[in-house]
């Protein structure tokens, strides 16, 4: 299998979960404990950054995560072409 396909798959995988649990109980295996902490601490960062009302270094604190990710997520925000951070935070606002 090709590494698109196998991207391919995962992603569908995602997609077939249905609720909280579901995604808590996949994750789990899929992920170790610090790959689960990393995507959460990116996700906390993104909301922090998407709120407009801190620095970097206060998100930086409070996410318990290095200036270096704060910055990463914050290009991630402002300047990729991928933009699935914004994707998701503006369709978790409405």
């Amino acid at each position: 299998m090709s590494t698109d396909a196998a991207k391919i798959a995962l992603l569908d995988a995602l997609l077939s979960l249905r609720s909280r649990e579901e995604a808590e109980a996949f994750l789990s295996d899929l992920c170790t404990p610090a790959e689960l902490r990393a995507f959460a601490e990116r996700w906390q960062v993104a909301r922090l950054l998407d709120a407009g009302d801190r620095t970097y270094r206060e998100i930086a604190a409070e996410a318990s995560a290095s200036p270096t990710t704060v910055v990463r997520v914050a290009r991630s925000l402002k300047d990729m072409p991928h933009q699935g951070y914004r994707l998701v935070l503006d369709r978790l606002k409405a």
